[in-house]
C-alpha cells in the first residue's frame, strides 16, 4: 500500500474461462502471502530499515525497467510528486519497516493476519478524515465484526503485554499506515490520467529516496549487498522484483480478464497463504484463536465491502497497482465499498 491508483472501469467480461485467470489469481495470492516469509528471513540479518530500503529500491528498479520497455513515463506534474511523497512515506516506507520490526517479535503468519485488517482502518479514515466514503449500516456492521476479530486474534482474555504483543501492535500500525495512504491517494491522486504503472514506479522511487536518507541516520550505513548471505539476498530480490514487478503484471492481467472487483478478492487468500507458508516452511505454530480471529476479520471486511448480501451495482472502481504490495497488502480495490 501506500498504494497509487489509476482509475479503471469496474467492468467484468462475460464469464471468462476459469483457466484464463485462476492460475494467475492463485499465483498472485501466493506471491503476496509469501512476502511475510521473506521479511522474516530478511530481518534475520538486516535491520528492518535496511531491508525496506533494499526491497523498495529493487522494486523501483524493476518497475522502471518495465516502464521503459512499455515506453511509458514517470509523472511530470510537481503536484503529483508532492502527493506521492506523502503516499510513499505512509504507504511504502513506514508500513514496510513496521512489518520488519514486527516480524522480529512475532511469527510471519501472524503478520499476514494483521495485514488483513487494513480495510478496517481505511473505512473510518475515509469517512471521517478524507470524506471519500459514507458510513452505512453495512459498513458499521463490518467494522464491528472486524474489530471483534482483532480482539480474538490478540487473545485479549489471556492478558496482553510483552514483546509479542508489541510486535502485533507494530504490524497493526503498518496496516494503519496503509489505511491512511489509501484514502489519501484516492482523494488526491486517483483522478490522474497517468497509468498505474507510472504512478507506482514514481511512488517507489520517492520511497527509495526517503529511505536512503532516513535509514543511515537511524540504523547506520546499510551493509553492502555482497556481504549478505545468499538466503537473505534472495529474500530481498524476491520481495522487490517478484513481489512488485511480476505481481504488478499478474494483477493487471487479472483485472483485465475478470474486472477490478473480482480481482480484488485475492485479498481473502493472502492470509491463508501467509499462514500455510509460515507453518510449512518456518515451522511456525499458531493458537486456535488466531485463525479464528482472522476469519472474523475477513468476514467483517467482506461485509463492509458489500461482498456478502446484496450485490452492488457496477461502478467506477479505483484499482490499486501492487508495486507497493510486497508486504501482502490487500490489493486492487482502494477503499471498502
Amino acid at each position: 500500500m501506500g498504494r497509487v491508483s489509476g482509475v479503471t472501469a469496474d467492468f467484468t467480461p462475460d464469464r471468462p474461462a476459469l483457466r484464463s485467470w485462476l492460475p494467475g489469481f492463485v499465483a498472485l495470492a501466493a506471491i503476496w502471502g509469501s512476502s511475510f516469509l521473506f521479511i522474516k528471513l530478511g530481518v534475520a540479518e538486516l535491520h528492518p530499515l535496511h531491508l525496506t530500503l533494499y526491497r523498495v529500491a529493487a522494486g523501483a528498479l524493476t518497475l522502471l525497467v518495465v516502464l521503459a520497455l512499455l515506453r511509458d513515463r514517470l509523472p511530470r506534474d510537481l503536484r503529483v510528486w508532492g502527493h506521492l511523497t506523502v503516499i510513499g512515506a505512509f504507504g511504502v516506507a513506514m508500513p514496510f519497516t513496521l512489518f520488519g520490526y514486527g516480524e522480529q517479535r512475532i511469527e510471519s503468519l501472524l503478520a499476514g493476519i494483521w495485514n488483513a485488517t487494513t480495510p478496517l482502518v481505511v473505512l473510518p479514515l475515509a469517512v471521517l478524515v478524507f470524506r471519500t466514503e459514507r458510513l452505512n449500516v453495512r459498513g458499521a456492521v463490518g467494522l464491528a465484526l472486524g474489530f471483534a476479530g482483532v480482539l480474538v486474534v490478540l487473545g485479549v482474555w489471556q492478558g496482553v503485554g510483552g514483546a509479542h504483543f508489541v510486535g502485533q501492535l507494530m504490524c497493526f500500525g503498518a496496516a494503519a499506515c496503509y489505511g491512511l495512504a489509501i484514502p489519501y491517494q484516492k482523494k488526491f491522486v486517483a483522478g490522474s490520467t497517468l497509468s498505474g504503472l507510472s504512478l507506482s514506479a514514481a511512488q517507489l522511487v520517492v520511497a527509495s529516496v526517503q529511505l536512503a536518507i532516513v535509514a543511515p541516520l537511524v540504523a547506520g550505513a546499510p551493509p553492502a549487498p555482497t556481504s549478505l548471505s545468499p538466503r537473505v539476498l534472495a529474500a530481498v530480490l524476491v520481495l522487490g522484483a517478484i513481489g512488485t514487478g511480476l505481481a504488478f503484471v499478474i494483477n493487471l492481467r487479472n483485472i483485465r480478464i475478470v474486472g477490478a472487483t473480482s480481482a480484488a478478492t485475492v485479498t481473502y487468500l493472502i492470509p491463508v497463504f501467509a499462514m500455510l507458508i509460515g507453518a510449512l516452511v518456518l515451522g511456525e505454530r499458531i493458537t486456535w484463536h488466531q485463525p479464528v480471529g482472522a476469519l472474523i476479520v475477513l468476514l467483517g471486511v467482506a461485509v463492509s465491502q458489500g461482498r456478502i448480501g446484496r450485490r452492488p451495482r457496477p461502478r467506477m472502481a479505483v484499482v490499486d497497482p501492487p508495486a507497493q504490495l510486497a508486504a501482502g497488502l490487500p490489493p486492487a480495490t482502494a477503499t471498502p465499498r
